[in-house]
């Protein structure tokens, strides 16, 4: 949920706050999937379908599309249930990441096998 230095003064919601928390999502499905550390190499693409406020509780669900060698895209979509008068959740993103796994020094591994 959103709080309000997250927000411009009329209550708005920055773009690089939901960008950063859908990066977070993103993450973990990534991680999983190459067992270990990822990297954010890319991020694809990235729409903002409706605004978000200070008070929306915000619901990102993240699916794996693709996977290379050392890489995972990952698809995100962010719901949000508005708090005002009676509950509406609306769909206010949805954003595309790649990431690739690295060794403990950094450096590019292959994905495990399935």
């Amino acid at each position: 949920m959103p709080q309000p230095s997250d927000a411009n003064i009329h209550g708005d919601v920055f773009g690089g706050w939901i960008m950063a928390q859908a990066d977070i999502a993103a993450s973990v499905p990534a991680a999983r999937r190459a067992q270990g550390r990822v990297v954010t190499v890319a991020v694809n693409s990235f729409t903002f379908k409706q605004p978000v406020f200070v008070g929306d509780l915000l619901s990102y669900y993240a699916e794996i599309v693709a996977t290379g060698r050392t890489s995972v895209t990952v698809f995100v979509e962010v719901y949000a249930e508005r708090q005002h008068m009676q509950s509406e959740v609306v769909k206010v993103t949805e954003a595309t990441f790649t990431y690739v796994a690295t060794d403990d020094s950094r450096k590019p591994r292959p994905l495990p096998s399935v």
